[in-house]
């Protein structure tokens, strides 16, 4: 049995991964529209500068929804994180000094792993869910069944490449705990305000979620 934040996420099914370039418009119907979309988790990426506003802005609007912080590369950022209500941390490579410190705050953290060398590294800390990024190009579904054969234990969170053509694919496979993706989010949806069209993409990547899942 997962913990109960990995499982919330296997749940879901998809991460929209989230750059917001004006969070005090747009982070609070951008929660909405998620949650409307029965996508009720956000990983917002802290490449933007407003980035811990968003993630408070999120919770603030839909406080059951669970909002996490990516491309977290510094112990700042994890703070600044947790300050505004993150529940998880996402960084794009392994690194054990941040994964420490994740797990010394008691945030979950997924960190992103490619290679044996990471799984490895991994294992170290007793983690259950990677993020495997950019999976596309790393190789995508065949090399993470490939590597799940020496690494059983770990659960996969793809990201990079993921949209709706290949989502039912990955999410097929057992291994695979959720899919992220900026498919739904991108910055012409989020920039012209186009909620319903979030709330219609985020409503097809559910059913492909049940599609995959219920077989």
């Amino acid at each position: 049995m997962m913990n109960p934040m990995n499982q919330a996420i296997s749940d879901i099914g998809v991460v929209p991964v989230i750059k917001l370039n004006h969070p005090e418009l747009d982070a609070a119907p951008l929660a909405k529209a998620l949650c409307e979309g029965g996508v009720p988790v956000a990983e917002v990426t802290v490449r933007a500068a407003g980035a811990p506003l968003a993630i408070k802005a999120m919770k603030d609007t839909c406080p059951d929804m669970i909002v996490g912080a990516g491309t977290v590369t510094t112990t700042a950022q994890i703070d600044e994180a947790i300050a505004a209500g993150a529940q998880f941390i996402v960084t794009p490579g392994f690194d054990p000094e941040l994964v420490a410190y994740a797990q010394e705050k008691d945030i979950a953290i997924y960190p992103g792993c490619t290679t044996p060398t990471d799984y490895h590294a991994a294992l170290k800390f007793g983690l259950e869910v990677l993020k495997f990024f950019p999976a596309e190009q790393s190789g995508g579904l065949a090399k993470i069944k490939a590597m799940s054969a020496p690494f059983p234990q770990f659960k996969v969170m793809p990201t990079g490449g993921v949209s709706l053509k290949n989502l039912k694919e990955y999410l097929s496979s057992p291994v695979i705990a959720a899919c992220g993706g900026s498919y739904m989010v991108t910055a012409d949806l989020i920039d012209n305000q186009k909620w319903d069209e979030i709330i219609d993409l985020c409503k097809k990547s559910r059913e492909i979620v049940k599609e995959a899942r219920n077989g």
